[in-house]
């Protein structure tokens, strides 16, 4: 084996924003090894982000990672980051009152955990609506770990050629 499955210095870092196939536009940072912030650009949830989200992350080959987590919202969330060849995969599994009304989730999830917990307990969870693509990752950047400055706003108020602005 060429890789260690605890070794996660490839990926302790690093900010990430990458476009899946069906033209979803995310972003990750990976804070440290048991923490991420996320903000998404567009899709059903687009202006959502969250900062302190608890991940479970693995090495699974060398330079690909796999990261997972559950939301407050009742989202359960696994992504593979293959940084060698910059792709993505990730699988969403939205639950039903989501898909129902995305709206609901796009905030500063932070300042409304008490909020998501209550409309997941209210549902409905099923059916749970899955996506599963592919992505192209067009953004890496080692920011160092626990930099608050990485994701600290909605995408709303990004400027207009974000990511480039970064390089």
């Amino acid at each position: 084996m060429k890789f260690e499955k605890e070794d996660l210095s490839g990926l302790l870092g690093k900010h990430l924003v990458y476009t899946y196939d069906n033209g979803w536009n995310y972003e990750i940072y990976v804070k440290n090894e048991t923490t991420m912030d996320y903000r998404i650009h567009s899709g059903i949830v687009g202006n959502r982000w969250v900062r302190d989200q608890k991940v479970y992350m693995v090495q699974v080959a060398d330079q690909v990672y796999k990261i997972s987590w559950t939301e407050p919202t009742g989202t359960d969330v696994s992504l593979i980051a293959n940084l060698a060849d910059k792709i993505f995969h990730g699988t969403i599994f939205f639950p039903r009152w989501i898909i129902n009304d995305p709206k609901k989730t796009v905030c500063f999830q932070n300042e409304h955990i008490s909020e998501m917990e209550a409309f997941r307990e209210a549902g409905p969870a099923y059916p749970t609506e899955v996506i599963d693509e592919f992505a192209t990752i067009t953004y890496i950047k080692d920011c160092g770990l626990n930099n608050e400055e990485v994701i600290n706003c909605a995408a709303s108020e990004l400027p207009e050629n974000f990511p480039e602005n970064l390089k």
